[in-house]
């Protein structure tokens, strides 16, 4: 599933190509046709992002509310000469004319659907704080994880508790900072959470940045440890996510994996050694 920094790259191409243009708006698929026919020819304002949940303003305060899930996508094209037919199947196209004519194509989304204001509130007042927002409150989080016996690996995935971290930032977070992913949330300290949640916002801003995930040192780089680059079509260097079974870069010891909330676990063991707390011992 895509994560935050996706969401927030989509939102800012979105705005570069279409911002204050007349959009030709369409649902060639035909599930959005009703809505599409509302939108058609009005003035596309930007598009903005909060965790996994995109927003796509247009004139008179009406969003288009999009969750892409896991197998969606929405490609935008920019500087082309004609607007190719749409392939497969597409739920909403965007076209904007000269000068700088652009096109983007959603497929595979889980929600497309036409909202108010009012209701885009109502779903950023269901999330938690956003680490690539200027203005999240990364205490906010703290509180629900301070009080919480649910594991850590499970409440960062938690969109309520911290939005826009997925499967790959919540692997890779808990490698970085030694900790084990079912380790209580109630057990950890102000400063550990605070320590990773700026590691957070630097690591999503550079996914922003890059459009891809890189979470491994400069120490641990290929080129510095003497290793051949990752191969994965999830691209990016890592240290445990999809490394089950592997050598992990530090210890050397195999990367190991289970499931939490049904969704795939990554961790080493060594490396990130089950909590045991000072009370029992």
């Amino acid at each position: 599933m895509p994560e935050g920094h996706t969401l927030r790259r989509l939102a800012d191409d979105l705005t570069d190509a279409f911002a204050g243009r007349p959009a030709a708006v369409s649902s060639p698929q035909g599930r959005f046709a009703a809505a599409a026919a509302v939108l058609d020819g009005t003035v596309l304002r930007g598009a903005d992002s909060a965790g996994k949940h995109l927003f796509v303003e247009f004139d008179g305060e009406r969003f288009v509310h999009v969750h892409l899930g896991l197998i969606g996508s929405f490609e935008v094209v920019r500087g082309v000469d004609e607007v190719p037919p749409p392939v497969g199947q597409v739920r909403l196209r965007l076209v904007a004319g000269f000068p700088g004519r652009a096109y983007a194509d959603l497929r595979g989304a889980t929600r497309c659907d036409l909202v108010t204001a009012g209701e885009r509130d109502a779903v950023l007042a269901g999330l938690g704080p956003d680490p690539l927002r200027p203005e999240a409150d990364p205490l906010r989080a703290w509180a629900r994880v301070a009080r919480s016996d649910r594991p850590i690996g499970d409440l960062l995935m938690d969109q309520s508790v911290l939005a826009g971290v997925g499967n790959v930032y919540r692997a890779e977070l808990l490698f970085r900072h030694r900790m084990h992913p079912l380790r209580p949330g109630r057990t950890l300290r102000r400063g550990q959470f605070l320590a990773m949640w700026a590691d957070l916002v630097a690591l999503m801003a550079e996914g922003v940045r890059t459009g891809r995930i890189d979470t491994v040192r400069p120490e641990h780089s290929p080129t510095a440890m003497g290793r051949p680059p990752r191969v994965d079509d999830h691209g990016g260097e890592v240290y445990v996510y999809r490394r089950a079974g592997q050598p992990c870069h530090l210890c050397a010891r195999p990367v190991r994996t289970d499931v939490l909330a049904g969704r795939n676990l990554f961790w080493c063991g060594h490396c990130q050694p089950t909590f045991r707390s000072r009370a029992l011992q």
